[in-house]
């Protein structure tokens, strides 16, 4: 028998056992991909007979076999039949995976001629427009078993209710708003579809998943002629590719490190290497940190965040004076302001600078 020739033939397996091994212990990125409604859930009622949850659930299909098409790609479907499902079933399928996205795909209804496209991050609702729509999306609650019991009491028909929502994905904002951005983009720049934007709703699934997480509204199903591309061939695989082409992009984009939370632009005010701040509000639009246009508050703060700017009230080292200053922003009428920490001019979790500043 030949020796080397033998020894060079088993080192070659045990290489490419040890090749599959270490490609197998690498995470694949995770991607949810949920059907809104389904089973006696039918989505919103239309005059034109589409389904909202049959159309929503051919397009999750379409995006899901794209996605398995890539190499370090996992995909996981809350649904992929006609089933019923409890918002809290969905937001567990994502938790459990320990996914990289929660992407939630819908169909819009109004009762008017409205069409278009936009796409939803959690948040307070900020006017009665998204407000309408986070309650009709959340209504399926009153559908599930034990209801008040799974939900502590929510309401989804009582604009209070959408005001006790703790920004638990807070952590996860800023990369929730650079897909949505994304998806938002290919529909109107490649598909020429009408922009509604990219909107903040109170949306309960979005609320308790704990990674970047969108609501897509593909169009309105409520217009004759939106429904009608939304319920054909066409219509889908270019919603589809749409959204598969928006998760690739931002996907990519982790890979090449981009930073969603840039250091502060202006020069703190507390000579402290942690402190506390109060996010007021959000938006695409630079403004002079200035009282005038922020309802009288001051001290103004604010920080570029890929292509959002963010706006802070106050700066403080203690916690407590903190938590009054949110107090007062509240009272100006930004509800759904709340404390965020700095250390070293990054932010960092609450948490974590409490712990911190205990020690």
């Amino acid at each position: 028998m030949q020796i080397k020739p033998f020894l060079t033939i088993l080192l070659c397996f045990f290489g490419l056992i040890s090749l599959a091994q270490t490609k197998n212990n690498t995470k694949p990125f995770v991607v949810v991909l949920d059907a809104g409604h389904g089973g006696k859930d039918p989505g919103r009622p239309t005059a034109y007979g589409y389904k909202e949850k049959d159309i929503v659930l051919d397009v999750v299909l379409r995006v899901g076999k794209l996605l398995e098409n890539v190499d370090d790609v996992q995909v996981i479907y809350t649904r992929k039949k006609d089933v019923f499902l409890e918002l809290r079933e969905r937001a567990s399928i994502a938790n459990k995976a320990d996914a990289d996205l929660f992407v939630s795909i819908h169909c819009n209804a109004h009762n008017s001629d409205a069409h278009g496209t936009e796409t939803f991050v959690l948040g307070l609702h900020r006017n009665a427009s998204n407000f309408r729509i986070a309650q009709q999306e959340n209504e399926v609650i009153f559908m599930e078993d034990n209801y008040e019991q799974n939900y502590e009491g929510f309401d989804p028909s009582s604009p209070e209710s959408f005001i006790g929502l703790t920004l638990l994905q807070e952590d996860y904002l800023d990369q929730s708003i650079l897909l949505a951005r994304k998806i938002q983009n290919n529909f109107t720049q490649k598909l020429k579809r009408r922009d509604r934007g990219v909107k903040q709703a109170g949306f309960w699934v979005l609320h308790n998943t704990y990674m970047p997480s969108v609501l897509v509204e593909t169009g309105f199903i409520t217009n004759k002629k939106e429904g009608d591309y939304l319920n054909s061939n066409r219509g889908k695989e270019e919603i589809s590719n749409s959204i598969f082409n928006a998760i690739i992009d931002y996907k990519s984009s982790l890979n090449s490190d981009v930073k969603f939370e840039n250091p502060i632009e202006e020069t703190p005010q507390v000579a402290s290497a942690v402190f506390f701040r109060v996010q007021i509000a959000a938006g695409a639009k630079k403004l002079a940190p200035a009282p005038y246009n922020f309802n009288g508050l001051s001290p103004i703060s604010r920080v570029k965040s890929t292509t959002l700017y963010r706006y802070f009230y106050g700066e403080t080292t203690d916690y407590e004076t903190v938590l009054k200053l949110k107090a007062e922003a509240i009272e100006k009428g930004y509800a759904s302001a709340f404390v965020v920490a700095y250390e070293n001019g990054l932010k960092i979790p609450i948490d974590k600078a409490l712990k911190t500043k205990t020690n």
